[in-house]
């Protein structure tokens, strides 16, 4: 049941918007068809995920207050968190937020794994009626990357830009909280992530890297429009 779902909901969609957007692509190239589907995807997530901007920007700005009463309440946990919870009420934001847009796209991620490792044996079953079945898919992005073969330069290139993402949301580390938990824990996330999104596209089709590539560079985008859009956050 949760298959049948998942592909109703996922993977169907997303397989004959891929090949819709092929079909009618000048030169049928299934590179660009995957940056054009990755960007309306990204369009259609772009609310929930400049939420979740938001909130980095906001709990960025009040950090000092954070690390002020972790400090003075470092022997009641209780009441430290009572007090932490406070701050982000008046602040208006949930701490947790910004991991909602990746939890979303986890399956969206794993629909388009199942679609790039089934586009090589096209199935024309998985199709709607309203979808033209390709004779062909040629798999090489820009006439020489194979999509359907594992790239070391894209898995590296995904890597590195999830660093400057993740660098670029981190908020400055204050003198107190340098040896916190929390930051010791987001300062090992700045390097683990990435080296994790390098072995794990290490070994999968250059297809699923180039999409992670496009995904980076628009929320590259859309963090540096929040950065400098100074009159949007006004926290209490």
């Amino acid at each position: 049941m949760i298959s049948y779902w998942f592909n109703l909901i996922f993977y169907k969609p997303l397989f004959n918007g891929l090949v819709f957007l092929y079909n009618i692509i000048p030169g049928h190239d299934l590179g660009f068809a995957i940056i054009i589907l990755t960007a309306l995807i990204r369009f259609i997530l772009w609310p929930l995920t400049n939420k979740g901007i938001k909130n980095q920007k906001i709990l960025a700005k009040i950090q000092p207050q954070i690390e002020e009463v972790r400090k003075k309440l470092k022997d009641n946990k209780e009441e430290q968190a009572k007090a932490l919870m406070k701050i982000y009420a008046d602040n208006k934001i949930n701490p947790l937020a910004g991991f909602l847009p990746l939890l979303i796209q986890i399956p969206i991620i794993i629909a388009l794994w199942q679609v790039f490792l089934r586009i090589v044996d096209f199935n024309v079953v998985d199709l709607y009626s309203f979808i033209s079945a390709p004779t062909y898919i040629q798999m090489a992005f820009l006439g020489f990357i194979d999509l359907s073969k594992r790239n070391v330069v894209l898995a590296i290139l995904a890597g590195a830009l999830q660093y400057f993402q993740t660098k670029m949301i981190m908020p400055p580390a204050t003198a107190s909280a340098k040896n916190d938990f929390s930051s010791i824990m987001a300062k090992q996330m700045l390097y683990m992530g990435p080296v994790i999104s390098i072995v794990i596209f290490w070994s999968l089709p250059a297809a699923l890297p180039l999409y992670w590539i496009v995904v980076t560079l628009l929320t590259l985008l859309q963090q540096y429009i929040h950065q400098n859009d100074r009159g949007s956050i006004k926290p209490n």
